[in-house]
């Protein structure tokens, strides 16, 4: 038996997280400079970070010696949504935090429920703490909240939603899922995974339902329309009690003083997560409309991305790689003729689907 065998069994079957292909990998690979490819995998902004955040990020350099401070930061939080700030967890990503979360309530001889086509790393935090999924049926590409409430089994303490969903794109109206809520056992805990938040027109703003469920906790990232991916921050609200159960498992200093402070300032950067979301909407409409030209379908996204059904996804995937295109096959996702493309800047978005054309 060797040292590998030592790990738990259920620890050994997992299929690790497959993330985007960088660029630089496929400049190596193809032999492409850098600045000829275009990346639309990974659900990235393609405007970049927020220019107040780059600002803050170089101040932030001078104290880069001293262990992090989080307090700025959950402050500035705690204002903004108007909550307390013992309800909010800091993450090295909404995936650190999600992984908080599964390590708080999972454990073997429980379980977790998601649906079908959901996030990947649902099933792999539950899947680390040696608890058992529950995959519930999709509908339409997109959570079927009844057959989710359905598969609720008397060991399940925690259900997963994301809203909306990736790779799908799929949304759920507000209404829907507070009914959802009201139903799910007080000893279930919910997460609302909005890592796409701001994608979306203003409508009721969730995090006030944790005043009337302690068993719901919402989770979101800097990572996508603030543009620090690549820092790594991410945030959960909840109740004061579940907070504090994630924050006693939480590494003391996860978030590091760049990211703070990248994500601090970030959030007063308006202007540019106003254009951002312009340029999103506007990229949406034009990759729409180009994939309905190719006669393709695709389901309707309400993200920064869109997933398109082709006839040969991993054929159509290496034609594209080979001219300098990275998008994202969803086999993984129980889609395996769905290509998922995040929408770029407007001269990516024209170059993509001109690819895909040559491709098909």
């Amino acid at each position: 038996m060797t040292i590998s065998h030592q790990a738990p069994a259920t620890l050994r079957a997992i299929s690790p997280y497959l993330p985007g292909k960088p660029i630089t990998e496929l400049a190596r690979e193809i032999g492409l400079p850098v600045e000829r490819i275009v990346k639309l995998a990974s659900n990235e902004n393609p405007r970049g970070m927020s220019p107040l955040a780059r600002v803050a990020v170089e101040h932030a350099i001078a104290g880069i010696a001293r262990y992090p401070d989080q307090f700025d930061l959950v402050k500035a939080l705690s204002d903004r949504l108007g909550v307390g700030e013992d309800q909010i967890v800091l993450g090295n990503g909404s995936n650190d935090v999600l992984d908080l979360v599964a390590r708080v309530f999972l454990a073997p001889g429980r379980s977790s429920v998601f649906s079908e086509h959901a996030f990947a790393v649902y099933s792999l935090a539950t899947q680390s703490t040696g608890a058992e999924g529950i995959v519930a049926p999709a509908t339409h590409y997109g959570h079927d909240l009844s057959a989710m409430r359905a598969a609720l089994r008397p060991d399940t303490r925690l259900v997963w939603i994301a809203n909306p969903n990736n790779p799908t794109g799929t949304y759920l109206p507000s209404a829907q899922i507070r009914a959802f809520l009201e139903t799910v056992p007080d000893d279930v805990a919910v997460v609302l995974d909005e890592a796409y938040n701001e994608y979306l027109p203003p409508r009721v703003e969730s995090v006030a339902w944790c005043r009337d469920f302690p068993n719901l906790i919402i989770t979101r990232t800097f990572s996508k329309i603030y543009g620090l991916a690549g820092l790594r921050v991410g945030y959960a609200v909840t109740s004061p009690e579940v907070a504090d159960l994630m924050n006693r498992v939480r590494q003391p200093f996860n978030v590091n003083n760049l990211a703070l402070a990248a994500a601090t300032a970030a959030l007063d950067d308006h202007v540019f997560v106003a254009e951002s979301y312009r340029l999103n909407q506007e990229g949406m409409e034009r990759m729409v409309a180009g994939v309905k030209h190719l006669g393709l379908e695709h389901i309707p996204s309400h993200g920064n991305f869109i997933s398109i059904k082709v006839r040969n996804a991993l054929i159509v995937n290496e034609k594209l790689l080979k001219q300098g295109i990275i998008v994202r096959p969803i086999a993984g996702y129980g889609l395996p003729h769905h290509l998922r493309v995040t929408i770029g800047l407007p001269s990516e978005n024209e170059r993509f689907l001109t690819a895909l054309e040559g491709a098909l």
